[in-house]
């Protein structure tokens, strides 16, 4: 049509440098988490160009992203300095995690508990698998499943959400004690079927076993508190 507007041509340029970005971005937080990149460690901009195979560009976009979500702080002219979880923090996350799983169990019908309680029992010999394997990466993901299970399991979208936004942090600590929990192996599997059977016999004394386990795995005592 004569005189009718035709939309921009697609900046191609520009989407390959917020894909190399988003790329860049994805890679360099999943070192963070699963503890390539150790906290204390200084990222240099073109140490991570040449790893990943981009322009410092895609990087610079990717560290500002990181360092907005707490993972970095970037110095000018020297890198970015990884970041770990303060004492504080880590009391925050097991805190939260306290409340949003064992309400959630506490709310949750008895049925779908004790279905829960079915597929959770026939997991448990995957994790223990993975720990004789010292498959720390799938007991990682195999554990953050099993305790996001608990919150699933009320059905509450908006629990589930915030606990979603854990996850990293979740990942992150587990990583950071990755010997521990192998050296704790058979006591996290005993801790594991200990909650599963609560799910059964006593969901009201789910939230103090599970204070228990969390206080084990993230060094703080969470006993005396309650959901």
């Amino acid at each position: 049509m004569p005189g009718a507007l035709r939309p921009w041509p697609q900046n191609r340029s520009m989407t390959s440098a917020e894909s190399a970005a988003d790329r860049a971005y994805a890679a360099i937080r999943g070192d963070i988490l699963n503890g390539v990149h150790a906290p204390g460690t200084m990222l240099g901009e073109a140490g991570l160009a040449a790893g990943l195979g981009v322009s410092r560009t895609p990087i610079r976009a990717a560290l500002v992203r990181l360092q907005e979500e707490g993972w970095i702080t970037i110095y000018p002219k020297r890198g970015a300095l990884v970041r770990g979880l303060t004492e504080k923090d880590i009391s925050d996350l097991a805190d939260a995690r306290l409340v949003l799983e064992a309400t959630s169990i506490a709310r949750a019908p008895r049925a779908a508990r004790d279905t829960l309680a079915d597929r959770l029992d026939a997991g448990i010999a995957a994790q223990q698998g993975a720990l004789a394997a010292a498959d720390l990466d799938r007991f990682i993901e195999l554990t953050i499943a099993f305790h996001r299970s608990f919150v699933e399991v009320s059905g509450n979208a908006v629990i589930l959400e915030m606990y979603d936004r854990l996850a990293d942090r979740h990942r992150f600590l587990l990583y950071s004690h990755g010997g521990t929990l192998l050296s704790r192996s058979a006591e996290i599997i005993a801790e594991h079927r200990t909650l599963i059977q609560l799910l059964r016999d006593d969901h009201r004394g789910f939230g103090e076993a599970l204070a228990s386990h969390l206080g084990d795995t993230h060094g703080a005592d969470l006993r005396p508190l309650r959901p």
